[in-house]
């Protein structure tokens, strides 16, 4: 298996990367992202063979032909049974019927910090460490969150030598709960840093040291973001764990994704290109509805950042979007180069009706404001007994208006704990929602976190001095 930019082309044409490179770079040094140069197919039968099998075998069915020869088969299988070994339940992503309605949840939040970014970051994690340590290198990730990937990076990667890790969030914009699952980690390797600004202001701060390339290779930069083709490859997993549970390959299946940064219903779309029977998705979103707006007329217009109750999606510029575009511009690198850099200086970008219309075939969208969020789970509460966090309920009631046939099921993807949204979810119910007991003293636990403002120059200033400390230490251990 061989990797290629989304930009592939737009500064020459270096040659294609293995999945170890791939995985260690996280952004590609054209400014674009990775993916493979041919998607792997699976056929009917092979589909149908992950039927019954534990998700820790169909983890590794799936993912072998994405990695090669960069780990063998009884180290990778390690790797994966360590990583779901933090998961409170063997299933890891359970799939439950929300009645006889013909819709699913999906429950990928049974990880160590209660949201789904720990299914990929619990083995990317495991990976970049094995690797490092294989080379007897360092690396240093650089990562932006919206809320959750936070928690979950630091959690994946706290007290391991080979890695530190800085973590840049928006000031004031998560919930008290994500924020104090990342700034109570006093690993000395985590560095947590609070940016006056957005989640796309962090966002593209961290590109920007990734586009330094002199900084970049001073520091040896790694991401552990969506943009890490490793973690799109590790989400991929789950959605052929729920669609043979549903009956594919021979019954289609549908899937609705609440959606910021479009990593996660990206990997479904991975998944569609390898064969599963996915008949369409539902792009769900908040106020900050860019994406929505996308599907409904072609163009991406960006606006400014609205805080909502679902602050992880609280996003305009989704990073993954590209690699969705790289297809619909005909896998011409170039060409999306130069229509990134014109969406950057405009805040607009506008695809062919044609593009259009076969990306409509595949995918619809919607939005849900905070006052629809709140009714939301309400009405999944009455109706089934089920309390949803935010985010999830955005995509239960937008998966409802974009129901195409309801002879197909419908997977909702449940991405967090209700407990890690607390308020809202006591808005909506009338009862505050209870974190698990090895999380019940978060709140009365000592924070330590940086403040920057959304100034590049401090950022790497603050990463410069950092690592320079820290460097003796780490000659010392070794």
């Amino acid at each position: 298996m061989r990797y290629i930019s989304t930009r592939h082309g737009s500064q020459g044409n270096p040659q294609p990367l293995g999945f170890e490179d791939v995985m260690l770079a996280g952004l590609a040094r054209d400014g674009g992202l990775y993916l493979p140069a041919e998607w792997p197919h699976f056929s009917k039968s092979e589909i149908a063979a992950l039927k019954g099998q534990p998700y820790a075998e169909v983890a590794y069915r799936v993912m072998q032909p994405f990695i090669g020869d960069a780990f063998d088969e009884p180290t990778f299988r390690r790797l994966i049974a360590e990583a779901y070994a933090s998961f409170e339940t063997p299933d890891v992503a359970p799939v439950k019927a929300l009645g006889d309605s013909g819709l699913h949840l999906m429950e990928l939040f049974h990880g160590p910090t209660l949201a789904f970014k720990d299914v990929a970051l619990q083995l990317l994690g495991r990976m970049l460490d094995h690797t490092l340590t294989a080379r007897q290198q360092h690396a240093t990730i650089i990562g932006a969150t919206s809320g959750d990937t936070g928690s979950a990076a630091i959690e994946a990667v706290r007290d391991r030598r080979t890695i530190d890790i800085f973590m840049l969030f928006p000031h004031g914009r998560v919930s008290e709960v994500q924020r104090r699952q990342m700034t109570t980690v006093l690993a000395p390797n985590v560095h947590n840093v609070a940016v006056e600004g957005t989640f796309d202001d962090c966002q593209d701060l961290a590109k920007a040291c990734f586009n330094d390339l002199a900084f970049r290779d001073r520091h040896a930069l790694t991401a552990v973001n969506s943009i890490n083709f490793a973690r799109v490859m590790a989400q991929i997993v789950y959605y052929f764990w729920a669609a043979v549970k549903l009956g594919a390959p021979d019954q289609p299946v549908a899937f609705t994704v609440p959606t910021g940064n479009f990593g996660n219903v990206y990997a479904g779309y991975a998944a569609r290109q390898m064969g599963l029977p996915i008949s369409h998705f539902v792009v769900a979103t908040n106020t900050n509805d860019i994406l929505a707006r996308f599907f409904e007329t072609g163009a991406m217009t960006t606006t400014e950042v609205v805080p909502t109750y679902s602050p992880s999606m609280d996003i305009q510029i989704s990073s993954n979007f590209e690699r969705l575009l790289f297809d619909l511009y005909g896998r011409d690198g170039k060409t999306l180069a130069e229509a990134m850099a014109g969406f950057r200086s405009s805040g607009t970008l506008k695809v062919g009706a044609n593009a259009l219309g076969g990306v409509r075939e595949l995918f619809d969208a919607g939005r849900l404001d905070d006052e629809g969020t709140l009714a939301a789970i309400v009405d999944c509460r009455k109706r089934f007994g089920v309390t949803l966090d935010t985010h999830s309920a955005v995509a239960y009631a937008v998966a409802q208006q974009h129901r195409r046939d309801p002879k197909v099921p419908m997977v909702v993807l449940s991405t967090a704990h209700p407990a890690k949204f607390p308020d809202a979810v006591e808005k909506a119910t009338g009862e505050r929602p209870a974190l698990p007991p090895r999380l019940a003293d978060l709140t009365e636990r000592t924070e330590r976190v940086e403040g920057l403002p959304n100034d590049i120059a401090a950022l790497k200033e603050l990463i410069d001095e950092r690592m320079a400390a820290l460097r003796p230490l780490k000659a010392a251990r070794r």
